[in-house]
């Protein structure tokens, strides 16, 4: 037995209208869909409603206990309708989000003040993982990748790129000289990824025209890590833009071998799944991050 809500509202037009003609009339409906709706529903109660005459309708005794179910079951429905639609008109909920530590740390952190203060409803859940994630098993809404994307089951919004450089700190450099041309690095402290080898190649050309892939001497599995070991003055490190932009404009980190930089472009896609409808908060959060970022320049 499955009741349908067009069966219901039905069954309570007539009892509040007085007729199915009316009924109809409210529902703009046909009087023969109402009778044939209500017949329909007693069937499935195999249970008399309501005793029609030619004068008027009246409730049977199981019909008025049944009334206050209908009553409550549509009320239900039209307050779940009016929630959602106020969420969609005012975003509100938990968003969970995932980006690697050096793009929560200096692109999302300093952007939530503000996006609390224009979404108060929604609650932040942000987590960091310096490793591609399964968003289902990880329970997360919308993560943010750095590179090229490989799972065509996930839907992506473009945020923007970055550019890569290579750094190092003064003290590094004072101690250590700086490097004139690519070769000279075979003679520097280098430092690179564990986990992420497509991260060691450098935007800098060997003698036969490919890109530099490098053994880093020191390795660890976030960029953050790397950033700081630089800072420490442990090596010459490669970092995106949005990583290191505060450091290079306050000369805490230089860049290597500038001359010999090539223009290498690391995409920022922010990733969901295809089969999962874009709700408001996550739409609101994609906007507001796009807009921030090309205001800002952060990438």
């Amino acid at each position: 037995m499955k009741i349908t809500l067009e069966e219901l509202r039905a069954w309570v037009a007539v009892v509040d209208t007085g007729s199915i003609t009316a009924a109809a009339e409210q529902l703009e409906q046909t009087s023969s869909g109402i009778s044939r709706a209500l017949s329909r529903l007693e069937s499935k109660l195999q249970t008399t409603l309501l005793h029609r005459t030619t004068r008027r309708l009246a409730l049977t005794e199981e019909g008025l206990v049944f009334l206050d179910h209908a009553r409550q079951i549509l009320a239900s429905v039209e307050q779940a309708e009016e929630h959602i639609a106020q969420r969609r008109d005012t975003p509100a909920g938990r968003l969970r989000v995932n980006a690697n530590t050096p793009f929560m740390l200096h692109v999302i952190v300093p952007l939530v003040a503000e996006f609390r203060q224009r979404y108060p409803h929604i609650q932040l859940s942000l987590n960091t993982d310096d490793i591609v994630i399964d968003l289902l098993e990880q329970q997360t809404d919308i993560a943010i990748r750095i590179g090229e994307l490989r799972d065509s089951t996930l839907r992506a919004r473009v945020l923007g790129s970055s550019a890569i450089r290579l750094l190092a700190s003064p003290a590094y450099l004072q101690q250590a000289g700086m490097p004139q041309c690519t070769e000279d690095l075979a003679g520097h402290q280098l430092l690179g990824f564990s986990q992420l080898d497509a991260h060691n190649v450098w935007p800098v050309r060997q003698p036969d025209g490919e890109f530099l892939r490098i053994q880093p001497g020191l390795c660890a599995s976030s960029g953050e890590t790397l950033r700081q070991l630089a800072l420490a003055g442990q090596g010459i490190v490669r970092l995106s833009d949005f990583v290191s932009r505060e450091d290079r404009a306050s000369g805490r980190l230089v860049q290597v071998l500038a001359a010999e930089t090539r223009d290498m472009q690391l995409p920022v896609h922010a990733v969901y799944y295809r089969n999962q409808s874009l709700s408001a908060r996550i739409t609101c959060f994609l906007d507001f991050l796009r807009e921030k970022i090309q205001e800002n320049q952060l990438l």
